[in-house]
């Protein structure tokens, strides 16, 4: 979420027609917790003091946590305030924060959902259907500087990772290693059907790493697969230059939603296709046939039958149409603009 709201921030700043005051908290996953904690706290006197001396038109919090300091103000903000929600910060399944959450909707003038289930999600908990809408999550173009060609990239990947690619073509997953993201289902249930000579290089960690290696030590084809941990953006857009196919294999997990996808943007950016469960923030992403195809989540055969498709046939076709569907659609720009929309209608 931090990424994705500088550099939401960085586009509306380009805009002449803006003019933004930004209380930001820059921080590292290492401490990201107890500077959050201290961050919110003092929101609760600066945000009084900048809307004193700014008198801005509107209020726009980066997510529901930020956002969740408006029922503790003393002083309430006399402009609209609109908050933007990505999926697991509506979802969280703690009693004591789902209890919060309505509170925090009767403080709003307005909610951005990052998708369309993200919004029922906020429905769900309190939200008026008439109080938010479903916008979209952009992404930084500007990163296509540091990509290498794809020959370059597979080299750089097979001298990195001390893997040989000779023929295989690449399928990528990159994500938090948590259950929802599927990566031991994939592995378990569907890499062992694919028929085509292909490697699975997993970007990330997380809790279920353990379960992931394990997944990989008992497939059969354990050595086809290469997880990297989490890697530096350089390494990351060179894995996304290299790669076929991205893989978004999402199972559903109680109280842990995909509110949108980012990296599917990401890989499209790049010229690689996705093949996703249809499940959650996914559905708004990927345009069937487009940018790659939805399936029915936990349906194994599909995942390598799909693979298998594109592979045989239509990845060029798709890798161009992916890169341009996104550029056109989900550039921060192109994004940015529907939101400014959104926060002028609240202020009227």
């Amino acid at each position: 979420m931090q990424n994705v709201s500088l550099q939401m921030m960085k586009s509306m700043k380009r805009r002449d027609d803006l003019e933004i005051e930004a209380i930001i908290l820059h921080s590292s996953w290492r401490f990201i917790g107890i500077k959050t904690f201290f961050f919110l706290v003092r929101l609760l006197w600066r945000i009084p003091l900048s809307v004193k001396r700014f008198k801005p038109d509107v209020i726009l919090f980066s997510s529901m946590v930020t956002s969740g300091v408006l029922p503790a103000m003393i002083r309430k903000p006399t402009v609209p305030c609109v908050t933007i929600n990505h999926g697991q910060d509506v979802t969280l399944p703690n009693p004591i924060y789902q209890w919060y959450v309505p509170k925090i909707f009767k403080n709003l003038s307005g909610v951005i959902s990052v998708s369309s289930a993200t919004r029922q999600a906020s429905i769900d908990r309190g939200m008026p259907p008439d109080k938010g809408r479903a916008l979209f999550n952009g992404f930084d173009a500007s990163s296509d500087r540091i990509q290498p060609e794809k020959p370059a990239a597979r080299r750089m990947l097979e001298k990195e990772f001390g893997i040989n690619l000779a023929e295989s073509k690449i399928l990528l997953t990159v994500g938090r290693h948590v259950k929802r993201k599927g990566h031991e289902w994939f592995i378990r249930e569907a890499f062992g059907r694919i028929q085509s000579d292909v490697v699975y290089i997993i970007v990330g960690d997380g809790p279920e790493l353990d379960n992931i290696i394990l997944a990989k030590e008992q497939c059969g084809r354990g050595e086809k697969i290469v997880l990297t941990g989490r890697l530096p953006i350089e390494m990351l857009q060179v894995c996304y230059a290299a790669a076929d196919i991205f893989i978004m294999p999402n199972i559903p997990v109680e109280g842990d939603m995909e509110g949108f996808g980012i990296v599917l943007l990401e890989a499209n950016k790049s010229g690689v296709p996705a093949v996703a469960s249809d499940l959650e923030g996914i559905k708004d992403v990927i345009k069937q046939g487009v940018n790659g195809y939805r399936l029915p989540h936990g349906n194994a055969e599909a995942f390598a039958e799909k693979i298998d498709e594109i592979l045989a046939g239509e990845l060029k076709r798709l890798s161009k149409t992916s890169r341009e569907y996104v550029m056109n659609t989900f550039t921060w720009d192109a994004v940015v603009e529907n939101y400014v929309s959104f926060l002028r209608s609240v202020n009227e």
